[in-house]
């Protein structure tokens, strides 16, 4: 039931109330059927004592006329009985006989009409049973009908009401997909209507913090480029003996490494962002990488097939890039390899194991405390490219080897087998 939407629980909810409201009517019917039949035998068992009694007793007219006024019941005139009795021969229906040594009452049906027929020595009394209708049977059917016609335009209401919550779900995932132009249209002031108008303004204060975060970017590092080139000049400018010389150099490199890390994440990071997929080799993504990397030959060691593969030539490279830089960076003996499996690839390197879950990580500027050489970002760029692009990430600790694993295909437990 957690899992339940809320279009399925009212057709859910609806259909049984629908369901309940049928037996309950289909019940009431059979229950007034034999209701019906009940006091109709006690109507003519009344009628067969009333009569047989008062007959015995030689009433008069005016008395006759009184009892079939309290009985309803109405005398058949006397060039009518021989034709009624013709009928009741061929066609009647016996529905109640009874009688004493009084006598003897029956009564016939013949289509909707019922005749009572009473005999007693020298009575003879063809009579038709003149009761009010009764519309019991005609009042339940209106009420069901009503009642079934109400809950359905009540369910049709609630659907009516529910629709436009698939308008909006499909506008937020117009909005997931990076189109942040996108408004909620939604005039009714109702609970959907606060809604709409919450995740515009949701919209409106993301647009706003993206567009500060991307000028804040953009001015830092055009800032920050600047006294780096000048310090670069300047440093250059001195003489090579100096011993501080080198030391300038490397931290003006390091602030440029930075500000080149924090532009590939403004590029990867923005929403609007889509890869470019193109067909390519793993061979060809690797060399790039390496070529993005520009190690130390025989840092590198790779075993990989020469594989096609469908992705963002330039992000795939950069991921396996920082990977790579990642592995001969904290590794002990400064080497790294590199292994395809399958549509997989795996970054291995000597090591102790993550203090960390992997998705500690995965956040920007996070690291081991011991770990002074880097910024933190690079297995948060990693992440967003994979993120990109589809694939995941995943680490373990094997044999005292860190294992960081590209993983490119939905099935993963066969390539964790092979690590």
């Amino acid at each position: 039931m957690k899992n339940l939407s809320v279009t399925t629980f009212i057709h859910i909810l609806f259909s049984v109330a629908i369901a309940i409201l049928i037996a309950t009517f289909l019940l009431f019917l059979s229950w007034d059927k034999n209701r019906y039949k009940i006091e109709e035998f006690k109507r003519y068992q009344l009628i067969s004592i009333t009569f047989l009694s008062n007959l015995q007793l030689n009433p008069d007219k005016e008395t006759l006329e009184k009892l079939y006024k309290e009985l309803y019941l109405k005398p058949v005139p006397e060039k009518k009985i021989s034709e009624i009795k013709e009928k009741i021969a061929k066609s009647g229906q016996t529905i109640f006989s009874g009688g004493s040594i009084l006598g003897q009452v029956r009564v016939f049906k013949i289509g909707e009409t019922q005749y009572v027929y009473v005999q007693r020595m020298k009575y003879n009394l063809m009579l038709i049973d003149d009761r009010p209708e009764n519309y019991y049977f005609e009042i339940a059917l209106a009420s069901g009908i009503f009642l079934i016609g109400l809950l359905l335009l009540l369910y049709l209401a609630v659907l009516k009401k529910l629709f436009p919550l698939r308008k909006l779900h499909k506008q937020i995932q117009q909005f997931a997909k990076g189109d942040t132009k996108i408004r909620i249209t939604y005039v009714h002031d109702d609970e959907i209507g606060k809604i709409a108008k919450s995740f515009n303004d949701a919209i409106r204060y993301i647009n706003a913090l993206s567009a500060s975060k991307n000028l804040f970017m953009r001015n830092l590092m055009h800032e920050l480029k600047t006294p780096i080139t000048k310090g670069r000049i300047i440093v250059e400018m001195m003489e090579e003996d100096d011993p501080t010389k080198k030391t300038l150099v490397r931290a003006f490199e390091r602030m440029n490494e930075l500000i080149l890390e924090l532009a590939q994440i403004e590029r990867v990071t923005t929403q609007g962002f889509e890869p470019v997929l193109e067909k390519t080799t793993l061979q060809e993504v690797l060399k790039k990488a390496q070529e993005l990397l520009m190690a130390e030959e025989g840092r590198i060691h790779i075993q990989a097939d020469d594989q096609i593969i469908y992705t963002d030539i330039k992000l795939l490279s950069l991921a396996i890039k920082n990977l790579l830089d990642n592995g001969i960076k904290y590794s002990k003996n400064k080497h790294v390899w590199l292994k395809s499996i399958g549509e997989n690839i795996a970054v291995i390197s000597e090591g102790e194991a993550l203090k960390q879950p992997l998705s500690y990580y995965t956040e920007p500027f996070t690291q081991e405390e011991k770990r002074s050489s880097g910024f933190g970002l690079g297995l948060y760029i990693v992440n967003s490219i994979l993120d990109k692009l589809g694939y995941s990430l995943a680490y373990k600790h094997v044999e005292g080897k860190n294992v960081f694993v590209i993983h490119m295909e939905k099935s993963r437990s066969a390539v964790q087998k092979k690590l």
